[in-house]
């Protein structure tokens, strides 16, 4: 296991919304062992201070202006191996939790989680650990367990969350309308939905469409 260091943790944080930081920063200040040494509300921003600052932890939200969290994270990752990321986030789609994993984030917090989690978060990322949630685990499990889905039978999911019939689908992808209940079917089963209402929320979720 990694030892501490021996000053103060130094943590950026990254997200877009003010109030947001000032309360993570509230949370820091209280924990003692730790300081926060810099704020951004943009990815690009978060990458060009995290490389000038060289922290211990950033404090990294998914939903970013002019780069994503887990683009974000890929690049403070490939220009500073050193510099842990930890995901703090409110909401995330499985594939945009996954790929900020993928990109070397050391773990993912909701911003739910108590003052305590948070910290201990903090700590156990510099320590070498994998730190997330359950909630988040749980998350990125569905969709690492989702079948594939064409890219045809997205097109049509993203009709069906717009609440369109199967007549109106074929006419705009250009197949019958017996294709489109053939393929709307087949979304359901490996979706595991019931109903097209249900498909469509969990094909949001799990970010294969857009809401």
């Amino acid at each position: 296991m990694t030892k501490l260091p021996e000053r103060k943790l130094r943590v950026l944080l990254a997200d877009d919304h003010m109030v947001v930081r000032m309360g993570i920063a509230s949370v820091v200040a209280y924990a003692g062992g730790m300081e926060v040494v810099g704020e951004v509300d943009t990815g690009l921003d978060a990458v060009k201070l995290a490389h000038e600052l060289k922290p211990d932890v950033v404090l990294m939200d998914l939903q970013m202006p002019e780069l994503s969290g887990a683009e974000a994270t890929a690049q403070i990752r490939a220009q500073d191996p050193g510099v842990k990321v930890l995901v703090l986030t409110s909401f995330g789609t499985s594939a945009e939790l996954k790929k900020a994993m993928d990109a070397g984030a050391s773990g993912a917090l909701v911003k739910s989680s108590s003052l305590t989690e948070i910290v201990d978060a903090i700590r156990g990322v510099v320590e070498g650990r994998q730190v997330i949630s359950p909630e988040i685990r749980n998350t990125i499990r569905s969709f690492a367990a989702m079948p594939a889905i064409s890219k045809r039978q997205i097109d049509i999911l993203n009709l069906v969350a717009k609440g369109l019939s199967n007549k109106e689908i074929a006419r705009i992808v250009g197949l019958s309308p017996d294709t489109v209940k053939y393929h709307v079917a087949n979304i359901l089963q490996a979706i595991g939905a019931t109903s097209r209402t249900e498909a469509a929320s969990i094909a949001i979720n799990l970010g294969l469409i857009t809401g």
